[in-house]
């Protein structure tokens, strides 16, 4: 049985990964950093979501097993009206410390002045997967429009004010198994579950 260790405390993540990989009928056992000696701090330096998912996972490497793969991910939001930001930094757009709270202010103030039909967003993910001989990135995409305010109180992050074309209904409003189908989260973990079958 191969192993992947996930570079992620976020139980959450690890069932995530570990049900889909089950449903997909693949002989593969999810671990979470604290089996190696926890996760390493990492500055996440990369310009691209895909440079940073891809310093956490060889971080994460050093502490594990040569035959095991390591999986990592980042991901944010991207709206056009502001250049593509906040995008790599979604996570700390208000500075730090900062929180959900502030970042959605921040982004609300930046946006007041963009029309309706000008308020395109997107979330994107990428997975980044290392092992012995691999490298491996997947990336999904979310397209959706930036709400004047937030609506729902499930999710994180920027779910209450995205609201995705395939739903009238926000990220902090929809049922898991809806936004299991159509996050972009979801849709790069078919592409690594794709590969890895």
């Amino acid at each position: 049985m191969k192993i992947i260790y996930l570079a992620s405390g976020n139980a959450h993540k690890l069932h995530e990964l570990q049900t889909a990989l089950d449903s997909a009928g693949l002989s593969v056992q999810v671990l979470g950093p604290d089996k190696i000696g926890g996760m390493p701090e990492v500055e996440e330096t990369g310009s691209t979501f895909e440079a940073n998912a891809l310093l956490k996972a060889y971080a994460l490497r050093k502490l594990g097993p040569a035959n095991a793969y390591f999986l990592a991910d980042d991901s944010g939001i991207e709206i056009d009206a502001l250049d593509g930001q906040p995008g790599v930094i979604s996570a700390r757009y208000a500075g730090e410390p900062c929180d959900d709270e502030k970042n959605n202010d921040k982004v609300i103030k930046e946006m007041l002045t963009v029309p309706d039909n000008q308020r395109s967003c997107r979330f994107r993910c990428v997975l980044a997967l290392v092992g012995e001989g691999v490298e491996e990135t997947f990336a999904g995409v979310c397209e959706g429009t930036l709400l004047r305010e937030g609506r729902g109180d499930g999710g994180f992050g920027y779910d209450p004010l995205f609201l995705p074309n395939e739903s009238e209904s926000t990220f902090a409003e929809i049922s898991p198994d809806e936004k299991a189908k159509i996050s972009h989260r979801a849709r790069a973990l078919t592409k690594l579950l794709n590969w890895l079958t």
